[in-house]
């Protein structure tokens, strides 16, 4: 299994920013969660805080990845072009959001990314990579 998990902005200040929000877990501590939880797959991690970046990355997924995990943060509620690109690609794709997004602002209650991925994941803290990893497993092991 051959992953792109894709981070959008502010992630990167993971463990400073907002703990009460995001908790203290880093980035980094994310990206070996989901090494030692997946130590079978092929994961590639890519962190932006450009919307551009993020569409090449997604563009670049077509021919090497399997699926996409994608948090896309603040862009999950602005980006129709997030959305065009993940329905370009034709990956499948599992949403993550490390807070209950339904659970905070009114704007952050609409997605733009969910219509285009398998499913969402909020709210469960660095965990929903791992649940983000064993959804994309099973569904690409039933397309199999």
């Amino acid at each position: 299994m051959r992953v792109l998990i894709l981070n959008g902005p502010n992630l990167n200040l993971l463990g400073t920013r907002q703990p009460d929000v995001y908790g203290t877990t880093t980035l980094a501590d994310v990206e070996d969660m989901c090494r030692a939880h997946a130590p079978d797959a092929q994961l590639s991690f890519v962190q932006s805080n450009h919307e551009g970046a993020m569409i090449d990355a997604i563009h670049d997924a077509k021919t090497n990845q399997d699926g996409i995990i994608l948090n896309a943060g603040a862009y999950t509620h602005t980006s129709i072009a997030l959305h065009d690109a993940l329905a370009s690609v034709e990956l499948p794709s599992v949403e993550v959001h490390l807070s209950n997004i339904h659970a905070r602002e009114a704007f952050r209650h609409h997605s733009y990314i969910a219509p285009v991925a398998l499913g969402q994941i909020a709210g469960f803290g660095a965990q929903g990579y791992l649940f983000a990893l064993d959804a994309l497993r099973a569904h690409l092991a039933a397309s199999a």
